[in-house]
């Protein structure tokens, strides 16, 4: 039976820029490597799963596309007698998919039922060479992401190489200072061969290629092994101390008897070390007489597989959806969505990610795994991979839309932020309101006793960790003294005197003050910052911060607001005063002005960070180098009237677009000098200012509503561990996040270890919570 659809209305060929979605459903987990596989539809790309739930089908319906590629794939059975080993991303000699699995094409027209169309057809073929042989949508996205932002330098633009010659290089030669033949580093300027610096995994060095930069002054080498044919290789200033990217490399080498042409990559590179280091990074999977961990399977429990250094990602993936909130709001028992490219739509895809760690469909043993001396009793789970969604989230984002190890609390405010603006239906609501509720500041006059309350919403806190290193025997690491939350927390609400001039009596002795909770959220999110700045570099320390498991009392950090005897400091005052409202405290101002740090840089990360800690401003300060407005005078003066008009008219329309109007959008512009994405946090964190004048209208449906404020101030207010995200290294670039999440096992309650597929019982947590970074409390 001839098929009416086969042409050019219901066949195309993709082009390199196309999305090719042939691995999993757009709008669930189902893959080819499921029974009834995978219908890839032949003229937009998009995968959609062939079984009971009907993904294709919808799709094939809505849009008017009938034609589909079934593609299911089955595991081959290989013999190993070694374990095979998990290789990063330019693997020199790596299995192929052709090498471990069989696959099946098979070409249908959903419309017609006809399930098996010749592939042969000359309309038909060339489409399907073409779909099987593009990039999928996560290796396009892998691809686009592994491009790093490295730049040339100074140093490479104005090299001067010495005479041309032929270096002993093909066959690597040796070091000039050692017996080394690997991890060699050429010097572009005089040919030079020396060793690099020892790395992860056993690669040997004596940092003599270091060495020789420092005698001579040469700072340019290319890692000889990293060389590719296509003209990639590792170059490294010693200089910047950075590694960089030579356009004339060819040249360069050239110099020295190198032809591209004739390279062959023999050595990892730097980013495939930096990855494999991550990867290796392993919380404890056997308990303490060393047996194995016992895998979990079931609704709840379900893990994400690492997609190159996005442990971040899964980690906070798994607390979100831990929480009731987001369980209702993203379940899989929501009514299908009808979008023209699911792959595209972020709310398509938190759905889907909520189907699939929560609905327990896909927590099961691997099957490709089989049982042998070198793997568990069971295996682990294959994971989900969040690629659609790790793209969405990073979409725009100048971190998060590289592969790059990225920070897992910056990734929770970012997707806190996308989840917020984003349009809820009014029988679900907006899933991070749990997290929300609002901190009340007190400033009083140490000369008048005039006060003043001011309040801020928040999704989350931050607490410093004291550091206090403890003794500590020659050749040990040095240790830090344990510390309570309700120290951390006695600290965070705790008075301080702040050098500020009274408005209402024009004294400066200075303000008292004091932040307290107004209210508290039913998910309480709070940051632990555990930095000490060793040799002018922030590193992370682990200090041991006790947690109890059973419930605490929160009641004692609770605002009374204005009390009958104290008197307020008139607005009036506030606004019309000409005195500034923030005066940077002298010690910490000259400590990091001698530092180097430029003074306006100063003001802004003490006025960031309590205007009292040097070592926290300047932690702030290297997370912060890369602001537009970086270099933008601090200007927190009195209430400055609206000019009508003067904001950027494209900007007020990017507000108006999510719902914020009138003259509050374009005060929100005014206070944050045009930058939308501070305006629209200013626009959050003052939704009761009267910005005078007309009043804003309505926001619509999934902008914030200031009916009422965040959280509950219903008293008591008990609360308990119920995750936490812990972190291994000494940078929050680099290192490896997991997951320990309190969870219900049939009539026990226990610790549950998410290490990105991996979802193991754990039988003490104790250890591991000194490593924790992020932790969420749920009101009890």
């Amino acid at each position: 039976m001839a098929c009416p659809h086969v042409g050019p209305a219901s066949l195309s060929k993709p082009t390199p820029t196309d999305s090719v979605y042939r691995e999993d459903c757009t709008q669930c987990f189902d893959s080819i490597d499921d029974p009834a596989g995978l219908d890839l539809c032949l003229k937009c790309f998009n995968g959609g799963c062939a079984g009971d739930r009907g993904h294709a089908k919808l799709h094939s319906s809505t849009r008017g596309h009938p034609l589909v590629l079934n593609i299911r794939r089955t595991r081959k059975v290989i013999e190993r007698n070694e374990p095979p080993l998990k290789m990063s991303k330019l693997a020199i000699a790596a299995e192929t998919e052709a090498d471990r699995y069989d696959t099946t094409l098979t070409v249908k027209c959903l419309d017609c039922g006809i399930d098996n169309l010749d592939k042969n057809d000359p309309a038909i073929a060339p489409v399907v060479e073409g779909v099987m042989s593009a990039n999928t949508f996560s290796r396009k996205e892998e691809v686009k992401a592994w491009e790093q932002e490295l730049t040339s330098c100074e140093h490479i633009l104005t090299m001067q190489q010495g005479e041309p010659r032929q270096i002993a290089s093909q066959d690597l030669g040796h070091c000039s200072k050692c017996d080394l033949n690997e991890n060699l580093w050429l010097c572009l300027e005089c040919g030079n061969l020396g060793c690099g610096r020892a790395q992860f995994g056993g690669v040997s060095g004596n940092s003599h290629a270091l060495a020789h930069s420092k005698e001579t002054a040469h700072g340019v080498a290319v890692k000889l092994g990293s060389i590719t044919p296509e003209g990639t290789a590792d170059v490294y200033c010693y200089t910047c101390d950075e590694e960089r990217i030579d356009d004339d490399l060819s040249t360069h080498l050239a110099n020295w008897g190198i032809i591209l042409s004739e390279r062959q990559k023999t050595e990892k590179s730097l980013t495939e070390m930096q990855i494999e280091q991550n990867l290796r990074w392993e919380f404890s999977m056997t308990t303490e007489d060393g047996k194995e961990l016992v895998p979990l399977f079931g609704p709840g429990l379900t893990g994400l597989k690492n997609l190159g250094n996005s442990c971040y990602l899964a980690s906070i993936l798994q607390c979100l959806y831990d929480m009731p909130s987001f369980q209702k709001r993203y379940n899989g028992d929501l009514p299908l969505l009808n979008v023209e490219d699911p792959g595209q739509d972020l709310e398509t895809q938190l759905r889907k990610i909520g189907d699939g760690l929560l609905s327990g469909r896909y927590s099961k043993p691997d099957s490709d795994v089989a049982v042998s001396e070198h793997s568990p009793e069971v295996p682990h789970q294959k994971g989900l991979a969040p690629s659609m969604l790790k793209h969405l989230i990073g979409r725009g984002h100048a971190e998060f839309s590289t592969m790059r190890q990225q920070d897992a609390f910056e990734l929770l405010q970012h997707l806190i932020k996308l989840i917020t603006r984003s349009k809820h239906p009014a029988e679900l609501g907006d899933p991070t309101k749990q997290m929300r509720f609002v901190m009340e500041q007190r400033l009083q006059c140490l000369n008048c006793k005039k006060v003043r309350y001011s309040s801020n919403e928040q999704d989350s806190i931050f607490i410093d960790v004291p550091l206090e290193k403890l003794p500590a025997e020659e050749g040990e690491e040095a240790k830090y003294r344990p510390v309570s939350l309700k120290e951390c927390l006695d600290n965070l609400t705790a008075s301080e005197v702040v050098e500020l001039t009274c408005a209402s009596c024009q004294s400066k002795d200075g303000f008292s003050k004091r932040q307290l909770f107004k209210t508290f959220p039913e998910v309480l999110v709070v940051n632990a910052r555990k930095m000490a700045v060793i040799n002018w570099v922030p590193v992370k320390v682990d200090v041991p911060v006790i947690v109890e498991d059973k419930p605490f009392a929160m009641d004692e950090y609770v605002s009374k607001g204005l009390q009958p005897d104290e008197e307020a400091l008139s607005e009036d005052d506030t606004a019309t005063s000409n005195v500034p409202s923030f005066v940077p405290h002298a010690e910490s101002l000259a400590t990091l002005e001698a530092m180097g740090f430029p003074r306006v840089r100063c003001e802004k990360a003490l006025h960031a960070t309590g205007n009292t800690n040097a070592d926290a401003a300047m932690e702030w300060l290297f997370g912060h180098m890369d602001d537009p407005d970086i270099d933008v005078p601090l200007d927190l003066g009195g209430a400055k009237p609206v000019e009508a008009g003067a904001a950027d008219p494209e900007k007020l329309a990017m507000l108006e677009s999510m719902g914020f109007k009138g003259p509050r959008a374009t005060k929100a512009l005014k206070e944050t000098n045009g930058d939308v994405e501070r305006a629209i946090e200013w626009l959050f964190s003052h939704l009761d200012d009267d910005v005078g004048g007309e009043e804003a209208e309505q926001p619509e449906q999934g902008a914030p509503s200031s009916e009422s404020p965040a959280g509950s101030s219903e008293l008591p207010a008990n609360f308990q561990l119920q995750s936490i995200v812990c972190h291994k290294g000494t940078s929050i670039h680099a290192g490896h996040y997991v997951a320990f999440i309190r969870k219900n096992l049939g009539e026990e309650t226990s610790w549950v270890l998410f290490n990105d597929e991996k979802v193991v019982k754990v039988v003490d947590v104790e250890e591991m919570k000194k490593f924790a970074y992020v932790y969420f409390f749920k009101r009890v």
